[in-house]
């Protein structure tokens, strides 16, 4: 799981209670200090305070990730190398959903086709991301989960770039920038936001305490 600038900055803070309590030596917290500031990951961070006592609130070293959702910590999700930077249906289709990572620039192309680039789940390689659309007598649909800022400019020929009254939604901080521009020719590119997608439950399971009949033997 990657660490957040304040994860970084909590890690710091105990160096600097450590120095200050006679803890560490000015060495010591100098060369911690500076693999702090170059950590990228939790594994990377939890060695740095490893031999410290804890702080009073447990909380603030709390290193445990969580799912990742629209409302989680969008510094998690930002940074990372993506394996493809485009996306082609030629009478086809394509689809990028789940946990995938957006390149900086990304191009997409439909031709008598169509293709779904769901972001709901995924990380972004850059705080700012630039999806290039053409799509020709075809359509793609790009779904963005709510606080992502999102700016359309494509271009319409005979078709159109559907960005929807949904996108009219306020900006959560540090979250991404995703620039839709391009060209729709007979066809079309239909952006909206939604929520992400609940966490599906195993396969055969019940919930705890539920009013299940129960068979006596």
């Amino acid at each position: 799981m990657r660490a957040s600038d304040a994860d970084r900055e909590r890690v710091v803070e105990r160096l600097r209670d450590a120095v200050a309590e006679g803890r560490l030596d000015m060495e010591e917290f100098e060369e911690r200090l500076e693999a702090a500031y170059k950590s990228r990951t939790y594994a990377e961070l939890e060695p740095l305070t490893r031999d410290l006592p804890a702080p009073e609130s447990s909380s603030a070293l709390s290193y445990a990730p969580g799912p990742v959702s629209a409302t989680s910590s969008w510094q998690s999700r930002i940074g990372g190398t993506s394996a493809s930077s485009s996306a082609i249906a030629i009478m086809s289709g394509f689809q990028r959903k789940g946990r995938w990572t957006v390149p900086a620039q990304f191009n997409a192309v439909a031709f008598w086709g169509g293709g779904e680039l769901d972001l709901r789940e995924a990380d972004f390689a850059a705080r700012e991301v630039v999806i290039t659309c053409v799509a020709i007598m075809g359509g793609i649909e790009i779904t963005v989960p709510p606080g992502v800022e999102v700016d359309v400019r494509g271009i319409g020929i005979m078709g159109g770039f559907d960005q929807g009254r949904s996108l009219e939604n306020r900006r959560e901080p540090d979250a991404p920038r995703v620039i839709v521009n391009g060209l729709a020719f007979w066809g079309g590119v239909a952006v909206k936001v939604k929520e992400p997608k609940p966490p599906k439950r195993p396969k055969g399971g019940k919930e705890l305490g539920g009013g299940g009949v129960r068979k006596e033997l």
